[in-house]
């Protein structure tokens, strides 16, 4: 199986099943001599963790961080970063009833078609479970750009069909999605991440677009169904007159009066924020019974047993941070790696 790795200079390669007994990745190619606050990268992973939330799996997982390599004494050494996580909350006997079936708009039947084999319990490697790596691995990549002042923070901003701030207390939000969970059913949602403080520069003129590689990044993540930045979609109703960022001098710096561009103009960060949103399908697992086939072509009905999340969202926030964090340093280490720049002057 290839497309275990993410990256070019600053290179993530992940590995582990969701049942198997641990997830863990290699982030090879970061910088020597920053510091690592391993609480940082811990307390990012339990943003992400499930069983923690009303909308949440039921699966508890403690996603512990265990740093295998590429730190000395409290400092990364410039050497690949492995980091392990342990799976302590798993309960394979829930996929039993799955394993000779194909669960609708799930990865089963794609997976067995290409492999011949797959691992039932939970996806396997197709499982959302795999993200404990990214989380990890952002989590390094954040403290990283945070040596040059670049923060990367996303939001919910839909569940369903309702517009929300982030607040999933909301009236409307919270009734919604609570009568969802009493019919089995589950909502898709809408992140808006925006990333400040990027210099002039990142990103390259053709196939290797700033956006274009976080868009890969992005719809890399399980149950992304879509991606846009900058004005998006809506840039196609407006006129061109509206629509151009037009440069102004700002005390002597180059400045756009808007930002319809996103941050992002031919390809390459021009200085300004850069913000995109990504939308999440609902979740395949429905706690109620549903038609398939099983992996002979005989049609079958079957309710899902096990843990599972009515609405993704709150949990992909982490994610949808840290492949943003993964792509930004990637592509300033690129833009850097000749004059060997590690931090902010």
């Amino acid at each position: 199986m290839s497309g275990n790795s993410f990256g070019k200079i600053l290179v993530l390669t992940t590995f582990g099943e969701s049942h198997g007994k641990a997830v863990g990745g290699v982030l090879d190619g970061f910088p020597p001599e920053i510091e690592i606050d391993i609480s940082f990268i811990q307390s990012e992973l339990d943003r992400r963790k499930p069983g923690y939330g009303p909308l949440s799996s039921g699966r508890r997982e403690d996603d512990q961080i265990g740093i295998l390599s590429g730190l000395f004494e409290g400092k990364s050494t410039g050497a690949p970063i492995a980091f392990l996580v342990y799976n302590t909350g798993q309960h394979p006997e829930d996929y039993d009833g799955l394993k000779g079936l194909f669960r609708p708009s799930h990865a089963d039947y794609t997976y067995s078609q290409k492999y011949g084999i797959r691992d039932h319990r939970g996806g396997g490697r197709a499982s959302a479970r795999e993200t404990v790596a990214r989380v990890a691995g952002g989590a390094l990549a954040k403290i990283f750009l945070k040596t040059f002042h670049i923060e990367v923070h996303a939001r919910i901003s839909q569940i369903g069909p309702f517009t929300t701030t982030g607040n999933l207390e909301d009236p409307e939000v919270k009734t919604f999605l609570d009568q969802l969970k009493k019919e089995g059913d589950t909502a898709g949602g809408i992140i808006t991440c925006s990333i400040s403080g990027v210099p002039v520069g990142l990103g390259e003129p053709v196939f290797d677009k700033l956006q274009a590689d976080l868009a890969k990044a992005m719809l890399s993540i399980n149950a992304v169904k879509g991606f846009e930045y900058g004005s998006g979609f809506a840039g196609a109703a407006m006129k061109g007159s509206i629509h151009n960022d037009r440069f102004i001098n700002q005390e002597g710096k180059i400045r756009t009066l808007t930002n319809f561009s996103g941050g992002i103009q031919g390809g390459i960060s021009n200085g300004e924020e850069i913000y995109f949103r990504v939308a999440f399908k609902p979740v395949p697992t429905l706690m109620r019974e549903q038609e398939t086939v099983t992996d002979t072509g005989a049609p079958v009905r079957f309710t899902p047993q096990g843990r599972h999340d009515v609405c993704v969202a709150p949990r992909a926030i982490p994610i949808v941070e840290a492949m943003a964090a993964l792509t930004i340093a990637d592509h300033l280490i690129r833009k850097n790696q000749e004059s060997k720049i590690t931090s902010a002057p």
